[in-house]
């Protein structure tokens, strides 16, 4: 089975696959205060805002990160 890891930031859902990741570096250049893969969690997402984070994921060659919009809770 694979993994998965997800990252919230109650928006939005990163959803990295890591069995999948070509290890392309665009992340890390676009975003380099969200992923940091030196550290643990290596992905930051309360750095960015969900629009550039949104543009970051899309520019993701391998297709390993992805993401998915949360549903906001009624009052």
């Amino acid at each position: 089975m694979d993994k998965i890891h997800e990252y919230s930031n109650g928006e939005l859902t990163i959803i990295w696959q890591p069995n999948i990741c070509q290890h392309a570096g665009i992340c890390v250049k676009m975003l380099p205060k969200v992923y940091n893969p030196k550290e643990r969690p290596w992905i930051k997402i309360e750095n960015a805002t969900t629009a550039e984070l949104i543009d970051q994921i899309g520019k993701c060659p391998s297709g390993a990160l992805t993401y998915r919009m949360e549903k906001k809770k009624e009052e």
